[in-house]
């Protein structure tokens, strides 16, 4: 096996906002780990936030954690890939906690280690400078944000050869969060009726999903009427404009609702909109000078649930084979969300993803 092998990254340092680019090398590989060339990496909102310090990472660091692309070499004890295979990687789990062990790998009771220390849980790291001097990495268990990535076998996983990279990337993360909300905690079944407060590339993600599970109500709740029009054309019945929660938002109540802005208001206005026995699934936090406002009186009289979702729940395997497989269908449109970027233009793919000029920015490396 040849090692190291040389990459080329985007650094997030103390001193920019802005990537900068430097030589790397990834490897030697361990016993469990997978080295992938990364084809297409998407851009999240965990990655603008951990750039910007309110997520406390290490850096330098090379961010990034919805990469796709094909395995390059694996390690001795690797025995699902190969060579040649098409993966797309997600989060990082240990393995080995009750979670875990029970197949709910999202609710890993290690996963901050894993996927936010900057290193291996025992200090080391994977990928370095060329020529020398700190960095870290593993972000997520990944760091898809160079040309090659050295990830661990439990957050690899398989995709058919004719999906494109663009495509599969954002499956690892933010995809996989709304519509593995939907299904695998929301649970929802057909003919129900479903909230969506921000459509972005997350509630875009449980719209189709929610569409697909078979709800006959769903309600596309965002303040820019471009995202609703998108809603409505890929399966939501009702759109409503967010600026206009005062005069009663959503108007008759809904079985479940998810949020995706992680804004206190919008999560009380997302409360408000369960009927009985409502529940209402939350995958951003709000900022910490933000206090949830829930009633607990129509918690308790409503038997209405609310509950945090990380990464979708469930397992990544499971979530992302079903997108995979409603896409391969025509069921869930990725390409109607995702806008391309060369590696070199990251940080303006970074930028337009923040600013909202793109659902889903994904960057493809060369």
């Amino acid at each position: 096996m040849r090692e190291p092998w040389n990459a080329v990254a985007a650094i997030a340092t103390d001193q920019s906002q802005q990537f900068e680019f430097g030589d790397v090398v990834a490897g030697p590989l361990r016993d469990d780990e997978v080295l992938v060339a990364v084809k297409a990496a998407g851009v999240c909102h965990t990655d603008i936030v951990a750039r910007d310090g309110f997520l406390p990472v290490p850096k330098p660091i090379i961010l990034g954690h919805e990469g796709a692309g094909i395995v390059q070499a694996v390690g001795a004890s690797v025995r699902a890939l190969v060579p040649g295979d098409h993966v797309v990687m997600s989060y990082l789990s240990c393995g080995e906690c009750r979670e875990c062990r029970n197949g709910f790998p999202a609710s890993c009771a290690r996963l901050p280690e894993h996927c936010f220390s900057g290193g291996r849980p025992d200090g080391t790291h994977a990928v370095h400078r060329r020529e020398g001097g700190p960095l870290h990495d593993r972000f997520f268990g990944q760091s898809a944000f160079a040309t090659l990535a050295v990830a661990n076998e439990r957050n690899v996983f398989p995709i058919p050869a004719d999906l494109p990279f663009e495509l599969a990337a954002p499956l690892g993360c933010g995809v996989m969060t709304g519509a593995g909300a939907v299904w695998n905690e929301l649970e929802v079944q057909q003919g129900t009726s479903v909230a969506v407060f921000g459509v972005g590339a997350v509630g875009l993600a449980a719209v189709m999903a929610a569409a697909a599970a078979g709800a006959t109500r769903i309600v596309a709740v965002d303040r820019l009427p471009a995202r609703t029009a998108l809603a409505l054309e890929l399966g939501a019945t009702d759109a409503v404009d967010a600026s206009q929660f005062g005069s009663g938002a959503v108007t008759s109540l809904v079985d479940h609702a998810i949020d995706t802005t992680g804004n206190a208001e919008v999560i009380g206005h997302a409360f408000a909109s369960l009927g009985q026995r409502g529940k209402l699934a939350l995958v951003a936090p709000p900022p910490p000078d933000q206090p949830l406002n829930v009633n607990a009186a129509a918690l308790i009289l409503g038997s209405r649930r609310l509950m945090g979702v990380i990464e979708g729940g469930g397992s990544a395997g499971v979530t992302i084979a079903r997108i995979v497989d409603l896409h391969a269908q025509g069921l869930f449109p990725l390409e109607r969300i995702v806008r391309c970027y060369d590696f070199a233009s990251i940080n303006q793919a970074m930028r337009d993803a923040e600013q909202g000029e793109a659902i889903k920015a994904v960057v493809r490396m060369p």
